[in-house]
């Protein structure tokens, strides 16, 4: 899941995005309310936290602007203003939550857990491919029974493909959701972390569950494609 940090703290910034990446989420950081604006135009997120006090435009503006180009990205305002009038103004501006400051990281990480299961469907908190469950909330990830360690990226392209289960991802979405913006688009990194996941999900004797669409993208599924 990729997502992007909006806040003109530095050290919250770097705090928040640092225990986001060390949850296995890719995040992008920006502490200016005009580059969040650009940001979320040209980038594909899953979910957005905003805070409201920002230079170049404030945190109801982006939102209001966003909402106004049909980018429907579920949005968590984090601020200090917690006076009910700036809840409110946040709601009706187009935000999905609202945390105000100081918060409890496990707090943030809850809500934001929550928006993420919000859009189009309902999501579960445990994903299942035949055998396979992928505990979401936990970053538990089992075969058979059988505990598999994955890395917080192997877990972040596992999730993207199960959440999406029996459909083709192609390279470019998984890049978009799953690294930030430092990835450098002309390495082999989808095909090394595919490979790696695939050791550890469909070795010996499971019937692999990961598939390659030549010319397409991946696709996790109990049945190979034609």
């Amino acid at each position: 899941m990729r997502l992007l940090v909006v806040e003109d703290d530095p050290r919250l910034a770097n705090l928040i995005a640092r225990g986001l990446r060390e949850q296995a989420y890719a995040v992008d950081v920006t502490g200016n309310g005009k580059d969040a604006i650009v940001q979320a135009a040209v980038n594909t997120y899953d979910a957005m936290i905003l805070d409201v006090m920002l230079p170049g435009s404030d945190g109801f503006t982006v939102l209001r602007e966003i909402r106004s180009r049909g980018i429907r990205t579920p949005v968590m305002m984090l601020t200090a203003r917690d006076a009910v009038a700036d809840r409110i103004t946040g709601l009706d501006a187009g935000a999905d939550d609202y945390l105000t400051k100081p918060f409890d990281f496990g707090e943030l990480l809850a809500r934001l857990r929550a928006l993420l299961r919000r859009p189009e469907s309902l999501q579960p908190a445990i994903l299942r491919i035949g055998d396979l469950e992928i505990n979401v909330q936990a970053h538990g990830v089992t075969r058979a029974g059988v505990a598999i360690a994955l890395t917080a990226k192997e877990f972040a392209l596992l999730e993207l493909l199960a959440r999406r289960a029996r459909t083709v991802v192609s390279r470019a979405d998984i890049v978009a959701h799953v690294w930030d913006d430092n990835h450098d688009p002309f390495t082999n990194a989808v095909e090394v972390y595919v490979n790696r996941l695939r050791g550890k999900i469909d070795k010996a004797p499971w019937t692999p569950l990961l598939h390659t669409r030549r010319g397409a993208g991946y696709l996790l599924s109990e049945v190979a494609p034609a």
